[in-house]
């Protein structure tokens, strides 16, 4: 199988030196990852947002396995924080966390990932600004969204992230529907077993458009992540349907991906923000998204050959 052949590569110094020379790789990491320094990070905002573009930043790193890595994370979206902080950015730039960079996966981990990402959300605020809990495997959902509850307590703009793939989604969604609520909707990228997700791209669609409708409905704030012109298309009629402002929800897409499609919301009236990763640890996201889903190679490849 491809997945596990891609993983155990994202593991190998050697393959990585072999990948990292390769002439095709450079402008893949270039068009899909900001750069590796924060300063090549805040330009990509700064540009993104002089088109009237916001943005949620992540710094790459997850699936740590010590707890010093957690720290070095928790302290590379502090220095995050004061440079949006120092720039006047909060406004537009927001941040997402993978809660497997805090600690998540290693033992005490649901308490680990807690007490790192509370300074970050607390920084966040500071800055004028937000954070968003990516959503990973299945296996972490309880754990994020209780986290995300203890959070809001005190923050109540963290949002969270929803994966339509999943069958317990449209339940979650019912539940983080109410008022100030901010959710993300994806419909996944990781692959998961037949026994608590939709294998079949047809049915995660539709699962997806019923998460969408509940969402709409609802009293928070709904982020619509998607590349789907057919999913963005729904998302503007239910918008519509449910009397919503162009401030009451906005549009989100992945750095590098149909940029041009971007604009045309953007120039449209609508909110959207941009997914920029950045970080060192390119290597390791990249080979791990393809891990997820080894379709996504085709895909990367394809919006490479045909930018926006």
């Amino acid at each position: 199988m491809l997945g596990p052949v891609l993983l155990a590569a994202a593991r190998s110094d050697s393959i990585r030196r072999i990948v990292a020379a390769a002439p095709l790789t450079r402008p893949v990491v270039d068009r899909f990852i900001a750069g590796e320094r924060l300063d090549e990070s805040m330009a990509a905002v700064r540009s993104l947002a002089a088109r009237g573009l916001e943005v949620t930043l992540d710094h790459l790193g997850e699936d740590i396995t010590d707890p010093a890595e957690a720290l070095r994370n928790r302290d590379a979206y502090l220095q995050l924080a004061a440079a949006l902080k120092e720039h006047g950015l909060g406004v537009k730039a927001e941040m997402s966390v993978k809660l497997s960079a805090f600690g998540q996966a290693l033992p005490g981990g649901h308490e680990l990932a807690l007490q790192n990402v509370r300074p970050v959300v607390e920084a966040a605020a500071e800055a004028g600004t937000t954070v968003t809990l990516d959503m990973e495997d299945h296996t972490t959902v309880d754990s994020t969204l209780a986290i995300l509850a203890d959070l809001r307590e005190q923050f109540p703009q963290t949002g969270a992230v929803l994966q339509s793939y999943l069958f317990r989604t449209e339940d979650d969604c019912r539940a983080l529907a109410g008022e100030g609520s901010r959710v993300r909707l994806v419909k996944g990228a990781y692959k998961e077993p037949a026994s608590v997700a939709f294998q079949e791209k047809r049915e995660v669609d539709k699962a997806y458009v019923r998460c969408l409708k509940i969402l709409m409905a609802g009293e928070g704030y709904p982020m619509i992540g998607s590349h789907d012109p057919r999913m963005v298309a729904i998302g503007q009629e239910l918008a519509h349907r449910n009397g919503r402002k162009p401030a009451d929800y906005e549009f989100q897409m992945l750095y590098g991906i149909r940029e041009a499609e971007q604009q045309r919301l953007v120039a449209d009236g609508h909110r959207m923000r941009v997914y920029i990763p950045y970080g060192t640890d390119w290597y390791g996201y990249f080979m791990r998204r393809l891990a997820e889903r080894p379709a996504n190679l085709g895909f990367f490849l394809r919006s490479l050959a045909t930018r926006g």
